[in-house]
């Protein structure tokens, strides 16, 4: 009998790949292109961080630390969060990662065994789906609707647990939806957690880009008693420091503690200079940060303006982070079909819908960390092509 040899893994041959990245490489080929594509700030790193991180390169921190991050750096991390949620964080809690993608990566290991399931939300950031493919999980997508403002219900997560469901992942504020989890709903879904036995995996990157009178609660905040939660953050869309590459997640101990052996086979740790500019990021002044999310406001204000006014198109207020999820139904395209169109006749890059999952269909993402200029221009490009259908 011939054996047959596969030279690709299951896993790698089967791995979801990103509809974002494959529009992003499109756009390449359009270099004129106005692009609201990837979610980045626009802002440079401030300069007191790039300074740490400067100095401590000079002072040779140039070696391996330890793999669950510098005792500075956590500690820093521990003192911020226990201020922000009144409850008491240590060290202990909190593990410094390669940015928030790794963190996920720790926390569905420590938590999810092949073939459990994990709850994600439909449209949600689509590196989940990845994520739980890769460690062997099963994903489940619960439908995150435009009625609800986006806003994930836990009646929805409710009836979609099972006795395979090891973690629901959650992300607010939300990326793509610009929307913030109600209160009331994280303390259903943190009761349903303890009465079923999963975790909550809360993907909270951009806490700190919240607007007007929105209120943003970490799954941290509903109970001082609860601790089946791993929260997730980063300093890349906070600070502007999407190419230092640092994240963090802060869990209880038992969960924190095997995420430094992991580490230790993964990338050993990261690196002690990039760290030091997260302690100043932390410990430094946050004016920065302010006139950031202060602008991001604005902007988010120009965009909504245009994009209602244009014949066909709307959209529901973001309350955080700095993405549109703009309804397009009315075009009659789906939203790949638009999101072609529009690159390949008006030079306008956008991300469809589809991209976070089925249910985010009949929408594409805008991003308005850019100029007010760029999102004049392409909104330009928008009218455009609505008055040419």
């Amino acid at each position: 009998m011939t054996r047959t040899y596969r030279r690709i893994s299951p896993v790698a041959e089967n791995y979801p790949a990103s509809s974002i990245r494959k529009m992003f490489n499109l756009a390449l080929d359009f270099p004129d292109a106005v692009k609201l594509t990837v979610g980045e700030p626009d802002f440079n790193t401030p300069e007191h961080i790039k300074a740490a991180g400067i100095r401590a390169i000079e002072n040779d921190n140039t070696r391996y630390v330890a793999n669950a991050g510098i005792p500075e750096l956590r500690s820093a991390i521990a003192r911020k969060y226990s201020r922000r949620w009144d409850r008491g964080i240590g060290p202990e809690n909190v593990m410094v990662s390669f940015g928030a993608m790794e963190a996920l990566t720790f926390a569905l290991d420590v938590t999810v065994s092949p073939g459990e399931e994990v709850i994600i939300p439909d449209p949600s950031f689509p590196n989940y789906m990845g994520q739980v493919h890769r460690l062997g999980g099963v994903a489940v997508s619960v439908p995150v609707r435009e009625e609800n403002d986006f806003k994930l219900r836990a009646e929805d997560v409710r009836d979609a647990v099972t006795d395979r469901t090891a973690a629901v992942i959650i992300n607010s504020p939300s990326n793509p939806l610009g929307s913030v989890m109600d209160r009331t709903e994280l303390e259903q879904i943190a009761e349903l957690a303890d009465e079923r036995g999963f975790t909550i995996i809360s993907d909270e990157v951009y806490d700190q880009m919240v607007f007007d009178d929105a209120v943003f609660t970490s799954i941290a905040e509903v109970r001082p008693d609860f601790d089946r939660f791993l929260a997730i953050g980063s300093f890349s869309k906070t600070y502007a420091m999407t190419g230092w590459r640092c994240g963090f997640v802060i869990g209880a101990e038992d969960f924190i503690a095997p995420m430094s052996l992991l580490q230790e086979g993964l990338t050993s740790s990261l690196p002690g200079f990039v760290q030091e500019a997260a302690v100043a990021a932390i410990e430094g002044p946050q004016t920065d940060v302010d006139r950031m999310v202060s602008s991001y406001a604005e902007r988010r204000e120009i965009l909504i303006d245009r994009i209602n006014a244009i014949d066909g198109l709307s959209v529901v207020r973001p309350e955080a982070t700095f993405y549109a999820f703009v309804n397009v139904k009315k075009w009659g395209l789906s939203s790949w079909e638009l999101a072609i169109a529009l690159l390949e006749n008006h030079n306008l890059a956008t991300i469809p819908g589809s991209a976070f999952g089925p249910a985010g269909e009949g929408y594409l993402r805008l991003t308005f960390a850019v100029s007010p200029e760029t999102i004049n221009t392409a909104c330009d490009r928008l009218e455009a092509f609505a008055a040419g259908r």
